[in-house]
């Protein structure tokens, strides 16, 4: 394990990446030059964007001592128990100079998944407390599920703005996957339906457009405002969702037993389940 990094070595370490970063175009001829590494156990992304003057973006290679000075950051940005981040995003600014942004909780959008090996060699190195492992985490290193009995539901959005109108900071699904995604909620079991729309709370003048049904797969129970914002405006699901889809390989169980549709229904409703003697 690497030695810790204190707050200003790490200041200094991410002023090297981005002289680093500013050193892979000629002078005077970029306005921004951004990094995105990715990482987990072994494996290991990175994408290194130049962008012009004229705002056109140009990919280039990353050089190996740029992918080390961001993992000797990742390494020694890790905390006993609360693990380290898995994405970065390093950007230099022509004007304003160097920022960076570090997620630990969500997973990366990968070029090419890792196979488990790789989640579970993220454990093994930074470890985590259990509840400090998140969902998508757990899933991809093959850890044990929830506890019988919970079943999860996901966030529409997350939060409001001032005017009250929805906020998503979430990525974006490529195209593809969103249609895997939007198959998988459309195909799960019907669990509490409704002949009745709500309101779309992205286009207010669509008073009558959401399905208000739910749905199960018997681990999570989602409404039907999931896969309509999905189809309708692009809004991702809950990311916790798409990794248990993910994991599931983009396949809904055709049938959900009667025990755990109760307890999507209970999880849905506020109400305890009912139970036979």
């Amino acid at each position: 394990m690497s030695t810790p990094l204190g707050p200003d070595q790490q200041h200094q370490l991410v002023a090297q990446i981005g002289q680093g970063l500013a050193s892979m175009a000629p002078p005077g001829t970029w306005r921004q030059v951004r990094t995105e590494y990715r990482a987990v156990g072994r494996h290991i992304e990175a994408d290194v964007v130049v962008t012009g003057h004229d705002g056109t973006p140009r990919a280039v290679q990353p050089p190996p001592d740029l992918l080390q000075l961001l993992g000797t950051l990742r390494a020694g940005m890790y905390r006993p128990g609360l693990g380290t981040w898995v994405s970065a995003v390093v950007l230099v600014d022509a004007v304003q100079g160097v920022s960076a942004d570090f997620t630990a909780d969500r997973e990366p959008q990968w070029r090419r998944t890792p196979p488990p090996i790789g989640f579970q060699d993220e454990l093994r190195f930074f470890p985590r407390a259990d509840e400090h492992v998140p969902p998508w985490l757990r899933e991809r290193a093959g850890l044990t599920p929830p506890a019988p009995g919970e079943v999860r539901t996901p966030r529409i959005h997350d939060g409001l703005d001032e005017a009250g109108r929805p906020l998503i900071r979430r990525q974006q699904l490529a195209p593809a996957e969103a249609e895997r995604v939007l198959a998988y909620l459309d195909a799960a079991p019907v669990i509490l339906a409704s002949r009745s729309n709500g309101p779309d709370a992205f286009a207010p003048d669509r008073t009558d457009a959401v399905p208000m049904n739910f749905r199960t797969d018997g681990a999570w129970a989602w409404p039907g405002a999931v896969a309509y914002y999905l189809r309708e405006h692009g809004v991702p699901p809950d990311p916790d969702l798409v990794a248990h889809i993910r994991a599931r390989r983009f396949t809904a169980p055709p049938e959900v037993p009667e025990p755990a549709k109760d307890l999507a229904l209970a999880a849905i409703t506020g109400e305890q389940p009912q139970t036979t003697v």
